[in-house]
């Protein structure tokens, strides 16, 4: 019987738990310094071309590899 009213009880206690949890997460968003448009803006293009650098690196060093593991291979066939 016990079981059941703290199995109640929990379950009345849920709905407080998130409100404070909610509550708790707006009063901690309230304090995060947002970066301004041109902030965002500028890390954006920085992410967006570092994403090409790094796909063309490894464009490049793919190649190497992919020539070296042919050439070994005709080695090997011989």
């Amino acid at each position: 019987m016990s079981e059941a009213v703290a199995t109640t009880n929990k379950a009345a206690g849920f709905p407080a738990q998130v409100r404070e949890y909610v509550d708790g997460l707006r009063d901690e968003m309230r304090l995060v310094t947002w970066p301004s448009w041109t902030q965002v803006r500028a890390t954006t293009i920085v992410v967006i071309i570092a994403v090409f650098v790094f796909a063309a690196y490894f464009a490049v060093v793919d190649q190497i590899v992919g020539y070296g593991i042919e050439k070994l291979f005709a080695a090997f066939a011989k």
